[in-house]
């Protein structure tokens, strides 16, 4: 019975969501592209010619954004699952903490990334906590990673959750760039734990 009820309250709260109308009139697959483009409009990142890579890409509403922008550049999609074909990217399924799928995004990349970016989350449990560490677990995978792939100049954008690994990724960002930023964009859920912490120049 509570499960009904849960997905009933998030039918309703999908309904009533602004953001998920508006993904559906823009062509969007999710309201998760209305997040990434907060984030461009504050932080000024996406141009053309640009190589992005876009980890935890399903089902693709940041590629789709970022295909729109990024004209004559380079968009690498990686995800677990299948996701229907993007104009202009290339789309690789696997598992980013793998070294194999690693060495499979430098080699389609094959010169440096102006941006990486990560929507990763883990299938939640429910339980807050276990869940921010375990997507803080990905977010710092997903960093330490971008050190080996970044242009000088380039940009980090990844999905935290406030949590007790919150800090630990800040510091790890301090560590590696020379500025770091988090910032809650309106589109994300006011009772969602989640922020983006934005990275940029390379140390």
């Amino acid at each position: 019975m509570k499960k009904n009820k849960i997905s009933k309250n998030w039918v309703n709260k999908q309904r009533r969501d602004t953001y998920v109308r508006q993904s559906k009139v823009d062509g969007y697959r999710a309201r998760s592209a209305y997040k990434l483009i907060e984030i461009d409009e504050k932080f000024k990142i996406f141009k053309g010619g640009m190589n992005v890579i876009d980890i935890g890409a399903a089902p693709g509403s940041w590629s789709q954004y970022i295909s729109k922008v990024v004209k004559n550049g380079k968009i690498i999609s990686i995800d677990l699952k299948d996701m229907e074909k993007i104009k202009s990217t290339i789309q690789i399924k696997g598992d980013f903490t793998q070294e194999i799928i690693q060495n499979l995004i430098k080699k389609y990349l094959n010169s440096k990334s102006d941006v990486v970016m990560s929507d990763m989350a883990v299938n939640t449990t429910g339980i807050k906590n276990v869940d921010a560490i375990q997507t803080g677990e990905l977010c710092k995978e997903a960093m330490i990673f971008s050190k080996e792939v970044l242009s000088d100049k380039g940009f980090f954008v990844s999905k935290i959750f406030m949590g007790s690994t919150f800090n630990e990724i800040v510091a790890l960002g301090k560590k590696f760039f020379k500025e770091v930023k988090v910032f809650k964009p309106k589109s994300s859920r006011k009772d969602s734990k989640e922020s983006f912490i934005i990275c940029k120049i390379l140390r």
